[in-house]
Formats: C-alpha cells, sequence, structure tokens
C-alpha cells in the first residue's frame, strides 16, 4: 500500500464523450468540440475522455462524422493533456466480439492518432475478453486503465471487486477504474471498496459515476476520504441527471483541503461559458427524462447514456408512452440473463430485448435478438450467474454452450476484409479498413460519402401548444414514396429529423409480413420465388443497435419483396410476401 500522506485529487473530464453520449444521446459534432478542447487543455485535468463508447458508431450512422479525423483534430487541440477513450475490451468500439487481429490493429491506430489512456473493460467483468487489449495498450505504450463494472445484484459484493482488481493488477495495469455507469455505488460501499483495494495493492484508482440517481456527488466526498486517485466529472452544462457530477462544483469543494485538485477555477470558468453556447445550440436533443434525478434506477439500473438512447428508441418506435413498462421489464431480463452489469452491450441486450418483449403486449422473448441467443451460448463470455437450463432451452434450444475465451474461435479478419473494403472502393487510408470491419453495414454508405447530417432539432418552448399531428406522415415526390418522422411543430413549419426513401408498402396485403419495429434492412435472406417454412428467417433489421430476425408465418412461397438492404423501414411496413 502506498504511503498515506495526502496527494492531491486528479480529475477526468468527460464533457467530449460520456457527458454527451448521457444526455444528447452522443450527438456533439467534432465543430463544437474542438473549442472547448483548446480551453480545455489549459485546465491541468489528468485526461479528457473524448472517444471511444458509443462516439464512433453515433459519428458515422448519424453525423457524417469521421471518427479518425475527429480524434486527430482533438489531439491537436489537446496538446498537453492526454485524450482518453472507452474501450470494450474485444468489442472495441462496437457491440460484439472481433478477431485479435482486429483488437491489435485497432489499439495500435487509435494510439497512432491520438489515444493517450485507454480504459478497457468488459460487460461481464470477464478478464478473457480484457487480456488482448490490455496487453496490446501496453505494448504501444499507452496508459492501461483496467476496469471493473460495478453493479448490485445477489451475485456481486465486495470481494468479488476486491479480487478482480488484483486481478486486473496482475496484468500491468497503470491504473484502476471503478466504472459505475448506472449511478448505484453508495458512499460506504464506494468507501469498502477504495478502501479494500488500497489495502491489496498499490495503484491508482479513479472512481466513474453518474448522478442519476442523486448519490453520485455524496460518494464522491466518501471516495476522496477513502483516498481515491481520479474522479469522473463532466463541465455543469452537461453535467448531473444521467451525466456526471460538475467539475467545478468537485474542483472548488476541495479548495483548501490537502487533497484540493489545484485546478484554477477561472480557466474552467472559461470552459463552461463555452458549454453555455454548445448546450444551448443542442437543447432540442435533452430529453426531461436524462435531466431528472430518478432513484428508480437503483431498481432497474440502466446506465446514463443507455437512458437517452432508449428514449430515442422508444420515440423512433413511437412508443414512449411504454417507457414504465419498459423499466419494469429491465430488471426481469437481467435476472434471466444472469445479472450481467448493465454497460455496452449488455445494456442494449438486455435494453433491447425489454423493449421487444414490452411491444409485443406481453408475449416475452416472441422475438429474440441474435445478440441474447449469442449471450445465452456464452459466446459474450461466461455470465455472473448462470442461466437456468429452462431459459436456456427456451432461447437457443439444444444449441452447444461455449465455455473456451469466445475470441478464440474467431478466425483473423483483417486482412480478408481489407480485401473486401478495398474491392469496394471504401479504402481512401489505413483506418477506413477498421471503420469497415467495426461496422460493415453502415460504413460502405458512410465511407462512399452517401450518408449526410441528421439535423439538430430546434429547442421548442415547453409551454408553447401543438397541434394534433401525427408523428409519421409519408409524401410521394416524382413518383418515389418517402418516409418522414415529425418531431415539432410551430405555426404553419413542419420540422422533421429524417426523410428516407419508403420502398416497403403499407397497408393488408395477402400473406404479408410486415416489419414489428422500426430500423435498417441489414439482410434479405430470400429471393423471389424462394420456398420457405414456418419459422424461417426472411430478412434481417438492425433496430436500436440490435439485430432482429423478422421470420415466416406459414409454409409457403415468396412471392414479392418490397425491400433490400440498407432500406430504412417504419413499423408496420410489409417487407413482402409469403403466399
Amino acid at each position: 500500500m502506498r504511503n498515506a500522506s495526502p496527494h492531491k485529487v486528479l480529475i477526468t473530464d468527460t464533457t467530449l464523450r460520456d457527458a454527451h453520449q448521457s444526455l444528447i444521446a452522443t450527438r456533439l459534432r467534432t465543430e463544437d468540440m474542438l473549442p472547448l478542447a483548446c480551453e480545455m487543455d489549459h485546465c491541468g485535468f489528468f485526461s479528457v475522455e473524448a472517444w471511444g463508447g458509443a462516439t464512433f458508431d453515433t459519428c458515422i450512422r448519424f453525423l457524417n462524422d469521421d471518427p479518425w479525423e475527429r480524434l486527430r483534430a482533438l489531439k491537436s487541440e489537446l496538446k498537453q493533456t492526454p485524450i482518453q477513450m472507452l474501450l470494450r475490451g474485444q468489442n472495441l468500439v462496437g457491440y460484439r466480439h472481433y478477431p485479435d487481429d482486429v483488437v491489435d490493429r485497432f489499439i495500435e491506430a487509435a494510439y497512432r492518432n491520438g489515444v493517450g489512456v485507454f480504459r478497457v473493460f468488459d460487460a461481464l467483468n470477464d478478464i478473457r475478453n480484457m487480456k488482448r487489449s490490455m496487453y496490446q495498450v501496453k505494448n504501444v505504450g499507452g496508459h492501461l486503465q483496467g476496469t471493473i463494472s460495478y453493479t448490485t445484484s445477489p451475485v456481486h459484493n465486495t470481494e468479488i471487486f476486491i479480487d478482480m482488481a488484483k486481478d486486473l493488477y496482475s496484468h500491468n495495469c497503470d491504473s484502476i477504474c471503478i466504472k459505475d455507469m448506472a449511478g448505484l455505488i453508495m458512499p460506504e460501499a464506494a468507501r469498502d471498496l477504495i478502501t479494500g483495494i488500497k489495502k491489496e495493492i498499490d495503484i491508482k484508482i479513479n472512481l466513474h459515476s453518474h448522478s442519476t440517481s442523486g448519490i453520485a456527488p455524496m460518494s464522491y466526498q466518501t471516495a476522496i476520504e477513502a483516498g481515491v486517485d481520479i474522479l469522473d466529472t463532466a463541465m455543469s452544462p452537461f453535467s448531473l441527471g444521467t451525466s456526471q457530477p460538475p467539475t467545478e462544483s468537485v474542483v472548488a469543494s476541495l479548495i483548501g483541503n490537502p487533497r484540493e485538485t489545484g485546478i484554477d477555477l477561472i480557466k474552467l470558468r472559461t470552459v463552461r461559458n463555452l458549454c453555455m453556447q454548445v448546450r444551448e445550440k443542442y437543447g432540442g436533443l435533452v430529453n426531461p427524462i436524462s435531466e431528472r434525478v430518478d432513484s428508480d434506477v437503483l431498481i432497474y439500473q440502466l446506465p446514463g447514456g443507455m437512458i437517452s438512447n432508449t428514449v430515442s428508441q422508444l420515440q423512433e418506435q413511437d412508443a414512449l408512452d411504454r417507457w414504465d413498462d419498459v423499466l419494469a421489464e429491465i430488471p426481469r431480463v437481467r435476472e434471466d440473463l444472469g445479472y450481467p452489469p448493465l454497460v455496452t452491450p449488455t445494456s442494449q441486450i438486455v435494453g433491447t430485448q425489454a423493449v421487444l418483449n414490452v411491444l409485443v403486449n406481453g408475449q416475452r422473448y416472441r422475438n429474440v435478438t441474435k445478440e441474447v441467443k449469442d449471450y445465452v451460448r456464452g459466446l459474450y463470455g461466461k455470465s455472473p450467474a448462470p442461466v437456468t437450463d429452462g431459459f436456456r432451452h427456451l432461447i437457443i434450444g439444444d444449441k452447444e454452450v461455449i465455455t473456451v475465451r469466445p475470441a478464440d474461435l474467431l478466425e483473423p479478419a483483417y486482412e480478408k476484409m481489407k480485401k473486401e473494403a478495398t474491392a469496394a472502393g471504401l479504402v481512401k487510408k489505413e483506418e477506413d479498413i477498421l471503420t469497415y470491419i467495426l461496422y460493415p453495414a453502415i460504413a460502405p454508405s458512410f465511407l462512399k460519402g452517401e450518408r449526410s447530417n441528421e439535423p439538430i432539432p430546434a429547442k421548442q418552448p415547453a409551454a408553447k401548444p401543438q397541434p394534433d399531428l401525427p408523428g409519421q406522415m409519408e409524401v410521394e415526390v416524382d413518383g418515389e414514396v418517402f418516409s418522414v418522422r415529425i418531431v415539432s411543430v410551430g405555426g404553419s413549419q413542419v420540422a422533421v429529423t429524417s426523410v428516407t426513401p419508403q420502398r416497403a408498402p403499407r397497408g393488408e396485403f395477402a400473406g404479408g409480413v410486415k416489419s414489428n419495429m422500426q430500423g435498417m434492412v441489414l439482410q434479405v435472406l430470400v429471393n423471389r420465388g424462394a420456398v420457405v417454412k414456418k419459422g424461417d428467417t426472411l430478412v434481417v433489421l438492425e433496430a436500436m443497435k440490435m439485430e432482429n430476425s423478422i421470420h415466416s408465418p406459414v409454409d409457403g412461397k415468396v412471392t414479392e419483396i418490397f425491400v433490400d438492404t440498407g432500406d430504412v423501414v417504419q413499423n408496420g411496413d410489409v417487407l413482402l410476401v409469403v403466399q
């Protein structure tokens, strides 16, 4: 254990990553980050978290913003302060495991382009899924921050987390993060965990929490007293609610204390003023659900970023009125899956399945995502508690459950997919290959320059009456039908968030197989004239970042197909006809 003499508390500011991921569904654009990064560089932070997590996905999916160019641009502004990224172990910045050769290439490219601190975690706390990433971070020369995904359940306790910290330490971590993604850690639990780890090993400890439950500031104070080394905070305009405690408040609270940060409040004020302007620009994206204190998080444990994204997903499905039903369903799904910590990708796996269970009006697991099936098979790693035999059979039948490290089953993919991307004309720089490997469904249209910026919705006056208009409508232009989603109305002006070609018809078709949600077509697995059996997968949709299969309701023959890969469809659209 290190000498107990006071040492200053270090600050990691999360404004440029987790804060806007938590409050505005990760929609902050590079152009608005750079002025903030320039001023943050003078503040004296331990690091600025600005990359990884959901930012990579959102950049190419919604913002038409190259994540690698963002990283390089941020590095040009953050000359003195290390850029920190959140790395999902073997999942990198995606939602599934990637082969070791892809992991190695990605981490090398991230370090070369500007990442200095790598916070590496696994959603199941399965260190087998972290080993390759941790080794490669040390190999390239980065700061390795091994991570404990903190949660509460009948199978998690302080002793288990202390043992995990010791295991992480044995893998040459430079620091250890207690990642409390849902704001669950109580003050005494924080004290016990931090002091318990420090009794066993000599390493810097970082506490990351969210203000969702309202408890984080109290737990931070207790953590400081217990000797925590680093705290995660966010600039006040992007703090609290589902985000982190305010940077300025934490810094100010320690002035005069032997552990004060040494950060100048006047310099923080300059950053705060810029953040206020940015917050105003994105005000139309802030949902009150993400801003409020919600003690129910202690029950449903949804992390900050997932709350804003789940709200957005329910809005896309025109089902925001089912929010409370989804919250009630999440703990039930989590128990079924053996109490995984709810952090990407398990938060998406559990949250999306809960949404599906609710949208089919109580017919739980009638629609099961591919990711839930893979999870039950062990393809994401070892669940904290065993999945019951009955539930396993319900989800995967008699399929074999694996017990090895999941990535051991994966063949090297980098060179093969490099050839694919090159042949398709997608590669202008080496990093484009990695973008294609990570997101093969979205990357081609992005790398070809076919995607456009999602508009930032205007902030609407809360008290202004709104006409009773539909949330979605279709318009025909030169014979082509487009789907238009309405998000606000002012006078006679209608603001839309998307205008996408709508090939799939609506209404009743004899033998019509309909989409049960809004999503993008990933695959059409049948051709016109194909003979299919009841239960065969016909189409795979990507919805809520998960894959959802559409099955044939009958034995029959495919007589019409109305969609193609890349099409965006709405709930109720007819995808094809099986007679």
